[in-house]
């Protein structure tokens, strides 16, 4: 055998040898590594039971009238070893004003919880890292790199969230909802079922709902926050609200963005289990 062919030999030994270690690849259309994937949920979450208290500290409803008013949402989560604010609304200054006046404890704060990227729900968040930095941030992973380096420069820690995440004993968030605006709902295990709040339901209320009902296995006691349904005409909402009663929430408190004509829906569907809430309104659970 002269060395030509030897040689030739030797190629096609490599070049079948180099076409089996991409097959994989060539069989599935791809080239390269495969991306790698974000963790699957865990779930039914086993969350225990909590007792506490709900405080709204900013909200554009008016509840409690030495308060002020302005666009946006925060909820102050009282659990006794841990307390938790939920978004921060929308101006330094209407959050601070209101915390005093609410002689609110900021440094009792362990950590935020951000439902969504808009100003309306992180415009705030200042007024609180100001006087205490020392505390976890919950925000999505999706959040502007400026949020969260504003949050890390301050001496916060920031939590990146995609899929649900426990953030203390018996309290998780949804991990992320929606496509179009992602957003996340705080969920609170509590005697009585679930707590949920949200921000501004971007994703739909509904599908918030049957996220944590999914996620946990129980019941909603109560939802609370921004609905957004001002835009929804009388069919739609009544449909909604059929829905939310389907799926067994038992009390319903819509504020911020969740308009005046759903509001009036909710109360009239819901009666005595509906909560008339808005800046400055408390719940012990």
């Amino acid at each position: 055998m002269n060395r030509k062919t030897l040689l030739a030999i030797s190629l096609l030994l490599l070049l079948s040898a180099a076409a089996y270690a991409f097959l994989p690849q060539l069989l599935d259309g791809e080239q390269g590594e495969k991306p790698q994937e974000s963790p699957v949920d865990e779930y039914p979450l086993d969350l225990a039971e909590r007792s506490g208290r709900l405080t709204i500290l900013y909200d554009n409803n008016p509840y409690n009238e030495s308060l002020e008013t302005a666009w946006g949402f925060s909820c102050l989560v009282e659990l006794g070893d841990t307390t938790i604010l939920f978004d921060t609304g929308g101006e330094e200054r209407v959050l601070a004003n209101n915390i005093e006046a609410l002689e609110v404890d900021v440094g009792e704060i362990d950590c935020l919880v951000f439902s969504h990227e808009h100003w309306d729900h992180v415009g705030g968040m200042n007024a609180i890292l100001e006087t205490n930095s020392d505390v976890m941030i919950y925000m999505l992973d999706s959040f502007p790199s400026s949020v969260k380096e504003s949050a890390t420069d301050a001496g916060a820690e920031v939590v990146e969230v995609r899929n649900a995440t426990v953030v203390c004993e018996g309290v998780a968030t949804t991990g992320v909802l929606g496509t179009e605006i992602e957003e996340q709902a705080l969920i609170i295990n509590t005697r009585n079922g679930l707590v949920i709040l949200t921000g501004c339901s971007h994703p739909g209320v509904v599908e918030i709902v049957e996220r944590a009902i999914e996620l946990t296995g129980s019941e909603v006691y109560l939802v609370m926050g921004g609905y957004h349904l001002g835009d929804r005409g009388d069919i739609e909402l009544l449909r909604i609200v059929s829905e939310m009663t389907e799926l067994g929430v038992e009390k319903v408190a819509p504020t911020h963005c969740s308009g005046e004509p759903a509001r009036r829906r909710f109360r009239d569907s819901y009666g005595e289990d509906y909560i008339e809430a808005g800046v400055g309104f408390s719940l012990d659970f």
